[in-house]
């Protein structure tokens, strides 16, 4: 099916509503749109020092891709497959120190480069070892402490971040502190892409956060586009928190209550005064969605105040209406919406990048 979307977003239409119905659709995207962007992975807290080794699952419910992150005696880190080259047995287990990394099937060994370095009874074996013994090394790269990862990237890591990088450089990510007491994660009953959608359109703030807009100047809230990714800048009203931004922001002088992040096509990056509110949207099904949610803190005073606060409530008003929606597209009668040009502006984008990928 062609899903096409008009570039002028004046006059395009929306996805149809078969792409939220479709089986066929929802696998191929698994495969054109998940396994070609780059994913959230987790931060490195517990691979910092050499011989840590740790064991991460790439989108798990999706991809499901066993990851290993290992960090050698010199101190660089490595992502590689958790899966022994002999006979796909699962390497480890659980975060761990080691100076070596052994299948506890056979016994078969890799140094923390992910090179094969023994294997018992094969002393018969003809052109052994060769370059598929050794552990597959996986594209990853990092964000502050945040790591990703991808199967086989589209683009570069920095064509999906860059736009973060360079808007927000001022900001001492590697000194966020994760406070797992406020994680939290949410299964909704809809299709992931309706979750992202409702977070990459402003148009409804006013109607179903009703907390949150008393906070945020939403006659001066604007979306900026990347090529894979978006944000979401959002002001904040006279006499409410915001950022304290320093000269060499380019938003210095504007008050900005936080600053919403989309990276194409399932992770949001929330930044608030006191820090970062990251939400991977994990697809479970076609009609199914978990959506993680991880703090990382930069200033604890901050905490519970402004737009960074109140986070479960806007959680449960967004799955509200995303609920409501999936029970919508499944209608006989919907076949596609238009766009506001004001405030639909991410939405069309995501739109766009969806089409690409599933075409190509």
């Amino acid at each position: 099916m062609n899903y096409a979307v008009d570039p002028d977003i004046a006059v395009a239409r929306t996805l149809p509503g078969t792409f939220y119905r479709d089986e066929g659709a929802y696998a191929l995207a698994r495969e054109r749109v998940f396994a070609r962007t780059w994913q959230w992975i987790g931060d490195s807290d517990d691979v910092a020092a050499p011989g840590s080794l740790s064991p991460r699952e790439m989108l798990a419910g999706c991809l499901d891709e066993p990851l290993l992150l290992a960090r050698d005696a010199a101190g660089t880190l490595r992502c590689m497959s958790n899966v022994c080259t002999h006979r796909a047995n699962l390497l480890v287990a659980a975060p761990c120190r080691a100076e070596q990394i052994r299948c506890r099937y056979h016994s078969r060994r890799f140094d923390l480069a992910g090179r094969m370095t023994f294997m018992p009874e094969f002393r018969e074996a003809r052109d052994f070892p060769s370059a598929s013994d050794h552990l597959p090394q996986v594209p990853f790269g990092e964000l502050g402490s945040q790591l990703f990862a991808s199967v086989e990237p589209a683009a570069p890591l920095d064509d999906f971040l860059g736009d973060v990088r360079s808007r927000l450089g001022w900001l001492p990510l590697h000194g966020f502190r994760h406070d797992a007491s406020r994680d939290r994660d949410f299964e909704i009953q809809a299709h992931w892409a309706l979750y992202v959608e409702n977070y990459l359109e402003g148009l409804h703030i006013p109607f179903i956060h009703p907390a949150l807009n008393q906070v945020l100047d939403f006659s001066r809230y604007r979306s900026e586009l990347y090529r894979y990714a978006n944000l979401q800048l959002a002001p904040a009203r006279d006499g409410e928190p915001a950022f304290d931004l320093p000269r060499e922001s380019p938003d210095h002088g504007q008050r900005i209550a936080a600053y919403y992040y989309w990276v194409f096509p399932n992770l949001m990056l929330n930044f608030y005064p006191w820090g970062l509110s990251l939400n991977l949207v994990q697809p479970h099904g076609i009609a199914r969605t978990r959506i993680a949610f991880r703090t990382y803190v930069r200033d604890a005073s901050k905490l519970d105040s402004g737009a960074g606060s109140g986070l479960d409530q806007v959680e449960m008003e967004d799955e509200e209406a995303v609920e409501a929606v999936q029970r919508g597209v499944r209608s006989r009668f919907y076949r596609h919406g238009r766009y506001s040009p004001a405030r639909e502006q991410g939405v069309h984008h995501f739109h766009r990048l969806l089409a690409e990928f599933m075409a190509s």
